[in-house]
């Protein structure tokens, strides 16, 4: 095993492999400071481009680029109170009070320094956990793997956002898309043209559905009125101050990595849940809200914390934990690798070779961050005019590249719109995703269990590992049914 080790750390130490890491965290920071780029995008704009990499330095790149995202979400939310990221909604509640008393470097270094404690923790329990939880993961067959398929479908729930309905129209409108093309009987399904016989793409359908609806808000909902961003001001984070945050840093990592490990969950629901526990257990709760650097500390350890965690079902499991991670799930297909417990059996070079390389993007985070602290209220003002074609062209151009397939791209410029009439009749997008990448594999599993058991529907409870998954539904949708019917009460309560 340490000779494993060793081998993979020598592999990573390349030139090609630092450069490929510091442009996608460079990237990554850019992307995420920019209001309407997400993390999401940037992943799936880059994705076409990691077809012709070595599949490691391919994972690495995408794996940097989530994490200078979502670090870099933070610099817009602060500067001008506009969150580049989902994720940084909550730094923007402290972080855009303290830019306005003239100490908005201040709250940027304070981000800095937690986003990249919680990522480096987050990084450690994907290293102790993921190698055990695979090897368990070896016990499973069909009937296993399709309970641990249904089981991550009801993570649904947790990415529906407002409304359970909607997310439940959205992961049906995915399961049926998932449907397109040949099934493992070789018979066709909704082949309509015979470009459609091999199915959907994964490529064209993730960058449609997320990077092209994100451009068509920046055209047609221009805001209104601008912020102006704040100049940065005092920027010196005190050892007073990062000890006082040190205790909401660790358990924000803490909360960030448990959270992100959870498939649904992702690096928005951890940071809200770990601002609200700083704040109930903070000698300095009543400040928060108004410029408190605890309260950035807490919501940016815990967003990064998360995005090593979700990389925990990914490779473990072969389920993605949050939609960043589902667009990785495509990509390491792409590159011939199937995430899940055999990855640790005939691919352990390139496991250790990711988890080093992780570990490596950590320090580069902080670098890069140090580095870019004084472009970063420049960034926040890319004139969109010149933005949103920039990024259609490379959409298109990338699509087109993997096949020179014009149906790819057709299907690329569909699912924008689908995409975009998706956020109008606020439909999420994350359930859609989950069903289409899950789906195939749940129906595939489906089969194969009953084809052993030749038709009978028992086997899908036929051991203790099919039980706990069925144990698992249970409660999720019991949960899930209970927190509905509350807030339905609630609902009515208010209105009356």
């Amino acid at each position: 095993m340490l000779n494993e080790i060793l081998s993979a750390l020598v592999a990573v130490a390349t030139l090609q492999n630092l450069l490929i890491m510091v442009a996608g965290i460079w990237g990554g920071v850019i992307v995420g400071a920019i209001p309407g780029m997400t993390g999401t995008m940037a992943v799936t704009l880059a994705l076409p481009f990691t077809f012709y990499m070595d599949p490691v330095p391919s994972i690495l790149l995408l794996v940097a680029l989530y994490k200078g995202s979502t670090y870099g979400g933070s610099v817009s939310a602060i500067l001008i109170k506009t969150p580049g990221t989902a994720s940084a909604a909550c730094t923007a509640l402290d972080g855009y009070p303290l830019a306005q008393q003239g100490k908005a470097g201040k709250a940027l270094n304070m981000a800095l320094y937690s986003s990249v404690t919680g990522d480096f923790i987050s990084n450690l329990s994907l290293i102790f956990f993921a190698a055990p939880l695979a090897v368990l993961a070896l016990r499973i067959g069909p009937p296993e793997f399709f309970m641990l398929m249904l089981f991550a479908l009801t993570t649904v729930a947790g990415v529906s956002g407002s409304s359970l309905l909607m997310g439940l129209v959205s992961a049906a409108l995915g399961l049926l898309l998932a449907t397109v093309g040949e099934d493992m009987y070789g018979s066709f399904r909704f082949a309509f043209t015979p470009d459609m016989q091999a199915g959907l793409s994964i490529a064209p359908v993730l960058i449609g559905l997320f990077a092209l609806p994100e451009l068509i808000k920046l055209v047609v909902m221009r805001a209104a009125k601008k912020e102006e961003a704040a100049t940065l001001g005092a920027q010196h984070v005190t050892r007073a101050e990062f000890m006082g945050s040190l205790k909401s840093i660790l358990k924000g990592s803490v909360i960030g990595s448990v959270l992100g490990a959870i498939p649904g969950i992702g690096p928005s629901s951890a940071a809200f849940f770990s601002y609200g526990e700083a704040q109930r257990s903070s000698k300095n709760g009543a400040n928060f809200g108004k410029g408190e650097l605890e309260g950035i500390a807490a919501s940016e350890s815990a967003n990064n914390g998360a995005c090593g965690a979700t990389m925990i079902p990914l490779l473990a499991l072969g389920v993605p934990g949050d939609v960043i991670t589902g667009v990785m799930l495509g990509a390491f297909m792409i590159q011939g690798l199937t995430p899940g417990p055999l990855l640790f059996q005939t691919n352990i070079h390139e496991v250790y070779m990711l988890l080093i390389g992780m570990l490596v993007s950590s320090v580069l985070l902080f670098f890069a961050g140090k580095a870019t602290m004084r472009m970063f209220a420049k960034v926040s003002h890319i004139p969109q005019t010149l933005l949103t074609p920039l990024v259609l062209l490379l959409c298109i151009f990338g699509i087109y590249s993997i096949a020179s397939s014009p149906f790819d791209v057709a299907v690329l410029l569909v699912m924008g719109v689908v995409g975009f009439g998706m956020f109008l009749l606020n439909i999420p997008a994350a359930p859609f995703l989950i069903a289409f990448i899950l789906g195939p594999m749940l129906e595939e599993n489906l089969r194969r269990a009953l084809a052993i058991s030749r038709g009978e529907p028992a086997v899908l409870l036929s051991s203790p590992i099919t039980w706990v998954f069925a144990a698992l539904i249970v409660f999720v949708l019991f949960i899930t049914v209970r927190r509905e019917i509350l807030k339905s009460k609630t609902e009515r309560r208010v209105a009356q």
